[in-house]
């Protein structure tokens, strides 16, 4: 079984994505470091000296260059799937799993961290929960294309049964 984690940066991806792939021994890929590994530079370092569209193009590269064997969660970036084709992609190859959240939920979660969110770099607090809203109308269409939608809000260690229920 292969699991791809998609939603919003701030839904729980990597976090859960990691325990759940440790409570039944699967691998857990998180697509940012494979892709800094790849590049051998940082997200942040990628998205300044190149652009957005030339990290989706290597974003996509590396996702469909990941070595993926059965039994691993890949916990993507929050705009994988929306370009190039990246969530038929992943439908094809996977499971793929959204983990929904309100812009509320993400704003409390992320408003700390923006430092190290390229798309956050030039957004200050008072405009985050806007940008969080926009950013989740343009991306929704995308992320309902999953086979499963969690409520990130809900999510706990026995949730990974739920995905493979569905598998």
């Amino acid at each position: 079984m292969i699991v791809f984690l998609t939603g919003f940066m701030g839904s729980g991806k990597s976090y859960w994505g990691r325990i759940w792939a440790e409570s039944v021994g699967f691998q857990f890929i998180d697509l940012d470091n494979e892709i800094e590994e790849d590049t051998q530079t940082s997200i942040e370092k990628l998205f300044d000296q190149s652009g957005e569209e030339h990290f989706r193009e290597v974003e996509a590269f590396v996702l469909r260059s990941l070595n993926l064997k059965n039994n691993v969660v890949v916990a993507c970036g929050g705009g994988t799937p929306c370009f190039y084709g990246n969530m038929q992609w992943m439908n094809d190859h996977g499971m793929t799993v959204y983990l929904k959240a309100m812009p509320t939920f993400l704003w409390n979660r992320i408003k700390q961290e923006k430092v190290v969110r390229p798309l956050l770099k030039n957004v200050n607090e008072n405009e985050l929960l806007f940008f969080i809203e926009k950013k989740l109308h343009e991306r929704e269409n995308f992320y309902q294309m999953a086979k499963v939608i969690l409520n990130a809000e809900d999510l706990n260690a026995s949730s990974l049964k739920i995905i493979m229920s569905n598998a």
